[in-house]
């Protein structure tokens, strides 16, 4: 999964430089807010894509002495660093030269440029969407739930990052595009400064989401319950197990998940059937959810919860 998410963050990192290259020769010599802010939002995600780069290589590290848990938390730090990107940068700069421009005016020029500019824009980053959204089925697909389901409930921040930053940026375009036709209609440049504004409130909105799902899986998110469900299913369903007293779970990188429980066993068991059975039920949670990396049973009486 890591090697998929890093195609798909280096074709929208390549993408969104092309992009903001010719958004801001287009901005500049249109005169135009909206296509500037445009400018900054692919400036802002070619930033973000880098660091998500960053992401998923460090998160890839393997376990060490001084990280016997492995280096996958450090995928959702720089995840939360190119949110941040996001919204300062982009969301930032969008909505303050919009409310200047709404306050100011500004003079536009021959704008023929900046509709090439964002009609070529929005076929490209509609490939580096396609892209996204087909890995997003393809996961969504191997555990047997929507897209829609697997976005909300994933740990690969890095191809939630490029899906939300890409349909963002479709969104953006659009507006932009708007905009534009708005001040050709009525002479008013105000039209210009509200897409440059809405355009940064979008960047906003997705800066924000990231930033909230990242920090979630840094504290130490647990797995999405149908998947808890499921566990507890799998442990109960082994003969020496009598009951699942506790069961904790926590991400510990992108598709990597520890599973700790507390288990009260039949008091029949021997010793050396409670190994036979932890070892059994270890192999079936292997099995059943390739993303389980850790596995630690304590055996518990329930009348000691």
């Amino acid at each position: 999964m890591a090697e998929e998410s890093m195609g798909t963050v280096i074709v929208a990192g390549l993408a969104n430089l092309a992009i903001a290259a010719a958004k801001l020769v287009a901005g500049l010599v249109g005169g135009s807010a909206a296509m500037l802010s445009e400018a900054a939002h692919s400036a802002a995600d070619t930033v973000t894509e880098v660091l998500l780069l960053v992401a998923v290589r460090r998160g890839e590290k393997p376990a060490d002495r001084r990280h016997p848990f492995g280096h996958g938390k450090a995928g959702f730090f720089w995840g939360l660093m190119a949110a941040g990107a996001t919204l300062v940068g982009g969301a930032g700069f969008s909505i303050t030269h919009g409310f200047h421009t709404i306050a100011h005016g500004e003079e536009l020029s021959d704008l023929t440029l900046s509709y090439i500019v964002l009609g070529v824009s929005f076929v490209i980053e509609a490939i580096s969407w396609r892209k996204a959204m087909r890995q997003v089925r393809q996961e969504a697909a191997r555990f047997g739930i929507s897209a829609r389901d697997y976005v909300r409930r994933t740990s690969d921040t890095a191809l939630k990052a490029v899906l939300f930053e890409d349909s963002a940026a479709l969104a953006g375009l659009v507006i932009a595009a708007l905009g534009l036709v708005g001040v050709e209609l009525s002479g008013d440049p105000v039209w210009d400064g509200v897409a440059s504004v809405l355009i940064g409130l979008l960047l906003l909105a997705i800066a924000l989401s990231l930033v909230v799902t990242n920090v979630s899986l840094l504290i130490g998110q647990s797995a999405p319950r149908a998947m808890e469900t499921g566990i507890r299913a799998t442990l109960l369903a082994q003969p020496e197990v009598n009951d699942v007293v506790e069961l904790l779970t926590m991400m510990l990188g992108p598709g990597r998940l520890m599973v700790a429980a507390k288990i009260d066993f039949r008091d029949e068991a021997s010793a050396a059937g409670l190994e036979i059975a932890c070892d059994e039920v270890d192999k079936r949670l292997r099995e059943q959810y390739p993303g389980i990396v850790q596995v630690f049973l304590d055996p518990t009486p329930s009348r000691y919860r």
